[in-house]
């Protein structure tokens, strides 16, 4: 779909002295963020807040995903220094909540998980009081990669289902659905106390019914997190928008997952994966030490 973008894409610039400070330590700690890779178009506000998602393990993907702006190719040897550069970032930043993710690994035999290990690691022993978030690629289906992650004891395990299966073929021919579906269920019941998110792009040609079926698998497998935003077509060589999401619709996406069980649904135009990741963290806490988590997926009907 060409063309300029709807009216509700319009923001403010941020502050350019904020956003260069940011970028500044970024680059010095030979770091890298899933912002800059990804082309995030809330970079300038993450940045601009001393927030950022930090992208590991490089920025080359062994993945062809047509949705994804991050490099493919054959990546770079694993930096070994990351972990503490990374525990230096947050310092330095004085986070309380931090977003790893990293790009997928299939040239490693773990799939990256001793690196998450390692990193999760150097970030809980040098603050105690950090939470933290990892948004993990499928590891190739290895249960032993899972148990390695989730044995460092993140806060959050988020793992992207990204779209419908009927699109899997199209948007991400290297992953599976359920391999992936399975992997949220897995973290579960690896750690109970964990909490699990997932997210969705919007606006590849799924339909409506397909999107709340999918919203229903998450919560069969206990997903309490759900962030869900618009695709936008990176380049000209990746898949194109088939359909620009209004707002509102939006809106109704993140009032039936909510009345589905889910602790929190972020669901607007341009919500990513970390989106307001420590405060959806915070409310998913509150609700589940009250236990006024809502209703399960079977007691919402999707066909209605």
């Amino acid at each position: 779909m060409k063309g300029r973008l709807p009216p509700w894409f319009q923001k403010r610039m941020p502050k350019p002295s904020l956003y260069n400070e940011m970028k500044s330590l970024v680059d010095g700690l030979s770091l890298h963020t899933i912002c800059e890779s990804a082309v995030c178009p809330n970079q300038g506000d993450c940045f601009s807040q001393g927030t950022a998602t930090f992208l590991i393990l490089g920025d080359v993907c062994t993945r062809n995903c047509t949705f994804c702006a991050v490099q493919k190719g054959i990546p770079c040897p694993v930096d070994e220094q990351e972990p503490r550069h990374l525990a230096e970032a947050t310092r330095l930043l004085n986070l309380k909540h931090v977003v790893i993710t990293s790009v997928t690994r299939d040239d490693l035999p773990d799939g990256g998980a001793h690196h998450f290990f390692e990193v999760i690691t150097a970030l809980k022993d040098n603050n105690k009081e950090l939470t933290v978030e990892v948004l993990i690629p499928d590891f190739g289906g290895c249960f032993k990669s899972l148990q390695a992650v989730i044995g460092a004891h993140p806060d959050v395990v988020n793992h992207n289902m990204e779209t419908v299966p009927r699109l899997y073929p199209e948007v991400r021919p290297m992953a599976d659905f359920w391999l992936s579906m399975q992997l949220l269920g897995q973290a579960k019941e690896l750690n109970p106390g964990v909490v699990t998110k997932s997210g969705l792009m919007l606006g590849l040609g799924e339909t409506k019914l397909e999107v709340l079926q999918v919203m229903e698998e998450l919560r069969g497998v206990g997903c309490e997190l759900l962030t869900m935003g618009q695709y936008l077509q990176p380049t000209i060589k990746h898949h194109p928008v088939v359909r620009y999401v209004p707002p509102e619709e939006f809106q109704e996406y993140e009032s039936i997952g909510k009345a589905m069980g889910f602790c929190e649904v972020a669901s607007a135009p341009l919500v990513r994966s970390s989106f307001n990741a420590s405060q959806l963290y915070a409310k998913a806490i509150a609700k589940k030490v009250s236990g006024k988590v809502g209703k399960s997926a079977k007691a919402y009907d999707v066909h209605s």
